[in-house]
């Protein structure tokens, strides 16, 4: 950690910037540039202050968050993508223009509160232009799907009452479509601009300082001394990395473009298919969504849908995480097998253990945060202090460098940490004073304005990571805005508990089908907050129980950026791979088999998702039920995946990767005596290969 303080303060190599459709890194050069950097890092400055005081009323906040992300978008676009003078000045102009509408609704909110149903035309002026604005953020920064999307939606708004029954609508005018999309909480400003504003920031902010301080190479040394002497250790410290690194980042293809440009080139350098290889990286890269404890931001926006603590999503995700990944773990080592692959010399890696060691505290603001998350706080205040004491770690490096003896920096960081930690008691000012004399002693000691300098880049980088998740919120409240302006879920609600009620494994396939279709062009975020709006209340009324509904329909989301044609992650896996994002695609479709059986596995035992008990909990309680429901996940998931890899201890035969599937598909299936079937075929399979392969590999006596 003594080095922490030397790192520059422009993007590392393996940074974990979030892609931004048609959007280059950096902020842009000259005097431009540092001004976006500036508003960037007011931008951070504001959400924290917000997030620790809370002095703001809501609508204000979202108004501004919403006001920032247009300011922040259009000024980059500006920067970086304008060729000429006067596009530069048209998007500073747009981006100027958003940034008044959130003052205008800061500075005028109690009058808005006043005369709500009975707006000015000034008003209803300032909600239109802020839903232009919004869609040309959204067309500009997340691609055209997810702008036509929400276009359908709107029209359907404005033309409903046109169409044919069940689809009509009474119709509604002009003033009354803007009001509800562009003021209240039931358009652009509801729930997802919200969870946005409150959670989602803060954390990507987290993510930063701490990719900034060191722990993606903290990571990466640990994944390579733990793992990489299994057989295919590149592809295992992979998975392994992308899984740390989901911890904190929740985000799928930033994630790909952090660790892929480490652990790509080292998969085909020792061997593997770059195909492979690019679909290691995409499909360990996106499980991060669902690795707890900080998940991706799906799992805020889900609690506060659902009005649920946090902790119960963390649960939830606990079992099926430690499946999705266990599976990229088997495959991988199948797949090493197969093509003869081994594990990495021992001697050129890094001591995992000698990693930890170095580089311990930045662990501690982790645990801290997860512990605040399982007490009870709330993820805005488990978020903004954990937060903090990242900032405090980093903060007192160089203090604690420039103190010679080590009892005399053990007391430093004593006297630190008891500071930091009596926040519990004191409140937020006493930390905020605490973070306030660290800066002001960073000036005066070596390598202190360096630290602070990536405190400042961390914030602006935060700030522009959280761009897509943001405007991608806010068009999406374009969509929910329509299902309740119009009623229209009820349409497709009804649709499917009429097919659930002959057939609810049906329902289920075309909740899954419409959510790998919404995901072709759209993210994880607004896929499962259109899906969920309207599959969710349908499969609870089927009997689904609701937090494995919301579950089924977040986890088909992310795989939605895994399977073909479009399969976002895949994609931005395929430069550093070398080869067509589709192959990519193919082989993460494999590598994430979990994550297509795990949801349906849910429904039908939801124990597996530690929530309803079933029959096995009546009998013998409620944990040999999710232990037995655990291991007979993870049997029927290992068989499929030596069915689709064809290795195990040797090639397999086609009639054995026949059966193989065919017992793992007995396992999964929740019949009677079902069960039973499969591990027989199972057990039998594996038995009858092992002493086939064990006998093909005995020597030939010469005569």
């Amino acid at each position: 950690m003594s080095d922490l303080a030397a790192v520059e303060s422009k993007p590392a190599p393996h940074s974990a910037e979030e892609a931004i459709e048609g959007l280059p890194s950096g902020f842009g050069s000259g005097m431009a540039g540092r001004i976006a950097f500036w508003i960037a890092f007011t931008f951070s400055l504001f959400q924290l202050w917000t997030a620790a005081y809370g002095t703001l009323p809501s609508q204000v906040v979202r108004a501004m968050h919403v006001g920032f992300l247009l300011l922040l978008g259009f000024v980059l676009f500006g920067n970086l993508v304008a060729k000429t003078k006067a596009g530069k000045v048209w998007f500073w102009s747009l981006g100027i223009l958003g940034f008044l509408t959130g003052i205008y609704n800061w500075v005028f909110y109690e009058q808005l509160i006043l005369r709500s149903g009975f707006h000015t035309p000034l008003d209803l002026t300032v909600a239109t232009v802020m839903i232009v604005l919004v869609f040309e953020g959204a067309r500009r920064l997340m691609g055209l799907p997810l702008t036509i999307i929400a276009a359908i939606f709107l029209a359907y708004c404005f033309f409903g009452q046109y169409f044919p029954p069940p689809f009509i609508h009474r119709g509604y005018d002009f003033e009354l479509i803007v009001e509800h999309f562009g003021f209240g909480t039931e358009g652009i400003y509801g729930t997802p601009i919200y969870v946005s504003a409150a959670y989602i920031f803060i954390f990507v902010v987290f993510a930063a300082f701490l990719e900034r301080a060191g722990m993606l190479a903290l990571f990466n040394d640990f994944a390579l001394g733990l793992v990489g002497t299994w057989r295919g250790g590149p592809a295992q410290v992979c998975v392994m990395s992308s899984a740390l690194m989901g911890t904190i980042s929740g985000s799928g293809v930033a994630n790909v473009v952090a660790s892929g440009q480490f652990t790509i080139p080292l998969m085909k350098r020792f061997g593997f298919r770059s195909s492979f290889a690019g679909g290691v990286e995409a499909t360990s890269s996106m499980g991060g969504q669902i690795m707890p404890p900080v998940m991706g931001a799906v799992a805020f926006i889900m609690a506060e849908t659902l009005n649920v603590p946090y902790a119960d999503i963390v649960k939830a995700a606990l079992i099926p995480a430690i499946l999705y990944f266990g599976v990229c773990f088997w495959t991988v080592f199948l797949e090493a097998g197969k093509a003869g692959l081994r594990g990495m010399n021992r001697a050129e890696l890094p001591n995992p253990w000698q990693a930890v060691r170095e580089h311990w505290p930045l662990v501690l603001p982790l645990a801290v945060l997860v512990y605040l998350l399982f007490a009870g706080y709330t993820p805005i205040f488990a978020g903004t202090m954990g937060l903090a004491l990242v900032v405090v770690l980093i903060l007192g490096m160089p203090l604690a460098a420039s103190i010679g003896p080590f009892v005399f920096r053990l007391v430093f960081w004593l006297a630190v940490g008891l500071a930091a930690a009596s926040f519990l008691k004191f409140g937020v000012n006493f930390l905020a004073l605490v973070i306030l004399a660290l800066i002001a002693a960073c000036f005066f000691v070596k390598g202190g304005r360096e630290t602070l300098g990536i405190c400042r880049d961390a914030m602006a980088e935060g700030a522009k990571n959280a761009l897509p998740v943001g405007i991608a919120c806010a068009i999406v409240g374009i969509v929910i805005g329509t299902l309740t302006l119009t009623g229209i879920a009820s349409t497709f609600i009804g649709f499917i508990i009429r097919v659930g009620e002959d057939n609810l494994f049906l329902s289920l396939v075309l909740t899954m089908i419409t959510c790998l279709i919404l995901g072709m062009g759209i993210p994880t975020i607004p896929n499962y907050i259109i899906t969920s709006s309207l599959a969710g209340p349908a499969l609870l009324e089927l009997g689904v129980p609701l937090l494995v509904s919301h579950m089924f329909v977040f986890y088909f989301g992310i795989m939605a950026d895994l399977t073909p044609p479009v399969a976002l992650a895949c994609f931005a896996a395929a430069p550093m791979a070398k080869t067509s994002g589709l192959k990519i695609s193919i082989q993460a479709t494999k590598l994430a088999a979990a994550g297509f059986i795990v949801p349906f596995m849910a429904v039908y035992t939801p124990a597996l998702m530690l929530q309803d008990a079933g029959p096995i909990a009546a009998a013998w309680g409620y944990p040999v039920e999710v232990a037995y429901i655990f291991v007979k996940a993870c049997f029927g998931i290992a068989l499929w995946g030596v069915a689709v890899v064809g290795f195990l201890f040797a090639p397999l035969a086609m009639w054995e990767r026949i059966l193989a599937f065919a017992a793992g598909a007995s396992v999964v299936v929740a019949l009677p005596w079902t069960d039973e079937l499969g591990w027989a075929l199972g057990i039998i399979m594996v038995g009858q290969h092992w002493l086939r392969a064990r006998r093909s590999s005995r020597p030939v006596a010469v005569p």
